[in-house]
């Protein structure tokens, strides 16, 4: 089975990047968690953040000819704004647990229009970096 694990604007500055609400674990810690878990689950599991929409557009549309299996997206920012990305998801039609580290909806209103997640079979939503790997368990069910 392959995974991949794709993260929108700012994730890679976890760590550093409002501790208070994201906690202090980086986008390193992240990714060695859940590799860790994979390895368990036998999984493979590919990353990739970009700041940028088009550039996770484009990684969504490839993963169908690259044999994914699954996908766990956290388009942080772009979750709240991005038809675009829900548009794609829908389109490649290959399954996804979308994952936010904080509870969007216990935070600014903006942040409670979730347009990723109507294309996600599961939103996991405020148990850190830990959602990744409730996601990974998700998909391999």
């Amino acid at each position: 089975m392959k995974i991949l694990v794709i993260n929108g604007p700012n994730m890679n500055l976890l760590g550093k990047r409002e501790p208070q609400l994201y906690g202090n674990a980086t986008y390193r810690d992240l990714i060695m968690k859940v590799e860790e878990r994979a390895r368990e689950l036998d999984v493979m599991c590919m990353f990739f953040q970009s700041n940028h929409e088009g550039a996770i557009i484009d990684v969504i549309q490839k993963a169908s000819d690259d044999g994914i299996d699954g996908i766990i997206i956290n388009a942080a920012g772009y979750s709240h704004t991005s038809i675009a990305i829900m548009d794609c998801l829908k389109a490649v039609g290959i399954r996804a647990v979308e994952v936010h580290v904080t509870d969007p909806m216990q935070r600014e209103d903006f942040r409670h229009i979730d347009y990723v997640g109507l294309a996600c079979e599961l939103t996991i939503a405020g148990h850190g970096i830990d959602g990744y790997v409730e996601a990974l368990e998700f998909l391999c069910q």
